[in-house]
């Protein structure tokens, strides 16, 4: 990621940037077509911020291709790896494409042997804690496909979702392996594997447990209205494909973004104590959190900030469709819309943040496993 040398704030930067996050934040619940066209209006705010940057010698032309090139590799590869979410999606896609029959049934076995109730929260528990083993890409795309294979009402269908998600993005940081977040978090502190797992363990596992019980009996009452697995896969090659090409579409404009913002984080956020920087890290409900983590993180700051930090980028990763890959990835299988989601994230996650606020913040509860 380029990180520009930053001199003082500059006003226009500040200005202009701040326009085309408030763009970001509100348009797509003001505007039917740009709700629609998430992804191309995300990508068009990237390449509008890139050229803020460019505009005021932010960055200059050889940071600019530099930045253009991780656009169009960071949907492609993950922690140098030769495959990234769009493979995945699209080979998940063509997995449950053509062979999603005895998929279907096994989910249809455990749904009447164990009830929809205990399902929800085994499901998402197991699929929060594991997502840092198989990375949130592999089981953003399992979490998609199953929701999508129950037969429930579209109200419950939303709900699932956004809880599952948020129960995924708190655990994938556990390890390097599960998200970007967490790979550029260690790398940066120069930190052993589990650094993160001693770090925020003792506060994400039972974030993802309650996670899965909450979701299970917000549900409860729709568990008369379940009517097993599909025996109808409803997608097509073309939606396939489609849907590949939009994950790739919106992580490469996530990217953009996130590197548009850097001189805000750099000259605002990264000064800020504590607790102001848990609010303002809010913002990775619709930045690439894990730019804010490249930008701030780093071995000069305390583990109680480091602590704070990261808690806050996770749950605010959840509010909103760009926070998280799971998100992104869920919404476009499911056709769930920004307001749908934040109907249901935004309340949830302040819930969360104020709850954590109180443990980290307020009363000092600082536990290092």
């Amino acid at each position: 990621m380029v990180q520009p040398e930053l001199g003082e704030p500059v006003l226009g930067v500040t200005l202009s940037l701040l326009a085309i996050l408030l763009m970001v934040l509100f348009l797509p619940f003001l505007s039917k077509r740009v709700e629609e066209n998430l992804e191309p209006f995300f990508l068009v705010m990237g390449i509008i911020g890139i050229a803020v940057n460019y505009h005021y010698n932010i960055i200059g032309v050889e940071d600019l291709k530099e930045v253009a090139l991780r656009a169009l590799k960071t949907p492609l590869s993950v922690s140098g790896l030769p495959i990234g979410i769009t493979q995945v999606v699209f080979i998940f896609g063509l997995i449950f494409l053509y062979f999603h029959k005895p998929i279907y049934r096994g989910i249809n076995r455990l749904l009447e042997r164990i009830g929809f109730t205990v399902f929800i929260m085994v499901f998402i528990t197991v699929l929060g804690l594991i997502s840092s083993i198989i990375s949130v890409i592999v089981t953003a795309v399992i979490l998609a496909e199953i929701v999508a294979a129950i037969n429930m009402p579209r109200d419950a269908k939303i709900k699932f979702t956004v809880y599952a998600a948020f129960a995924v993005g708190l655990g994938a940081a556990l390890t390097p392996v599960g998200e970007p977040l967490s790979t550029i978090a260690v790398s940066k502190l120069n930190a052993p594997f589990d650094y993160l797992l001693r770090l925020l363990g003792i506060y994400v596992v039972p974030g993802v447990v309650a996670t899965a019980i909450i979701a299970s009996y917000v549900l409860r009452k729709h568990s008369s209205e379940i009517r097993g697995v599909s025996a109808v896969y409803e997608e097509t090659m073309r939606q396939v494909v489609e849907r590949t090409v939009r994950v790739f579409m919106f992580v490469a404009a996530l990217e953009l973004l996130g590197h548009s913002f850097t001189p805000m984080v750099v000259w605002y956020f990264s000064k800020l104590p504590p607790e102001g920087l848990y609010w303002l890290n809010t913002i990775s409900a619709v930045v690439d959190n894990a730019t804010l983590t490249a930008a701030e993180i780093g071995p000069f700051l305390t583990e109680e900030q480091i602590r704070s930090a990261l808690m806050s980028l996770l749950i605010s990763g959840g509010m909103l469709i760009p926070g998280n890959i799971p998100n992104i990835v869920a919404a476009g299988r499911l056709k769930i819309t920004s307001k749908e989601w934040a109907r249901i994230g935004v309340p949830y996650g302040i819930a969360l943040l104020i709850i954590y606020f109180i443990i980290i913040e307020i009363l000092g509860i600082h536990i290092t496993l």
